[in-house]
This record gives C-alpha cells, sequence and structure tokens, in this order.
C-alpha cells in the first residue's frame, strides 16, 4: 500500500462559499464540477497511480462537522503553511491551533473551514541543508 488515503471528501453546505473559502486559504484555482450528479470541486493533486486527491462536494450524503475523521491538506512548506493560516478568518473559517511544531513530522494547524468542518493544514519539516 503507497498511501493510507487515496481519496477525500470534504462536504459542503453551501458549495460556492467552500470552494472561495478554500481557494482563498489555499491561494489556489480549485475546478468545479459535477460527478455522479453532485457538483465537486476538485483539489489540485498529480494524476498519478499513487497521488492521493479529495474534493469539496455538496451531497445529501455528507454533513459538515467538527466531530469524526480529521483530515490534514498538504500546505508544502511551512511558509505557505502559515500564509494559509493567516487567510482563514478573513475568508470565513476560524483558526483553532496555531502553526504548531510536532517534531520531526513538520508543523500543523487546525482549522474550522466556512461549512463547519475541522481541518488540519500540514508543512513537512524543510530539510537541513
Amino acid at each position: 500500500m503507497q498511501n493510507a488515503i487515496n481519496w477525500f471528501e470534504i462536504p459542503a453546505a453551501d458549495f460556492d462559499r467552500a470552494v472561495t473559502f478554500y481557494s482563498s486559504v489555499l491561494g489556489t484555482e480549485i475546478q468545479k464540477a459535477e460527478f455522479m450528479g453532485e457538483p465537486q470541486a476538485f483539489f489540485p493533486s498529480a494524476q498519478t497511480a499513487t497521488s492521493v486527491g479529495g474534493a469539496i462536494v455538496k451531497s445529501d450524503r455528507l454533513t459538515p462537522s467538527m466531530t469524526g475523521t480529521l483530515i490534514y491538506l498538504n500546505l508544502g512548506t511551512v511558509e505557505q503553511l502559515e500564509q494559509a493560516l493567516g487567510r482563514v478568518e478573513f475568508s470565513g473559517g476560524k483558526l483553532l491551533m496555531p502553526k504548531t511544531d510536532i517534531g520531526e513530522p513538520g508543523f500543523i494547524g487546525i482549522i474550522q473551514d466556512s461549512e463547519g468542518n475541522g481541518i488540519g493544514l500540514h508543512a513537512p519539516r524543510p530539510v537541513a541543508a
């Protein structure tokens, strides 16, 4: 098994608001489409057999929640993590845990998104030169 996760879905009560929130916080364009009759917005990811992908989804089968599974989005660098955390409240979310050093794995922050989901943001520790 390459990755424990290969796909995730973040539920949205207000689809357009959620897409705007994540586009703003992550500083990237998120592509909207319809898949299996549901609005979905796909996070950027490599299109390989071992890549991990995910989407914001508006669906009757999913309910935004602060309980349950907590996923962590990979921000790539500590600087990008800090920038994303700085945009959370301006974009309609709440900062629940600021950038926190978790040792060898790097840094995390935890937010509540515009829909009421708890979401982790992660950046790996920079490699010492």
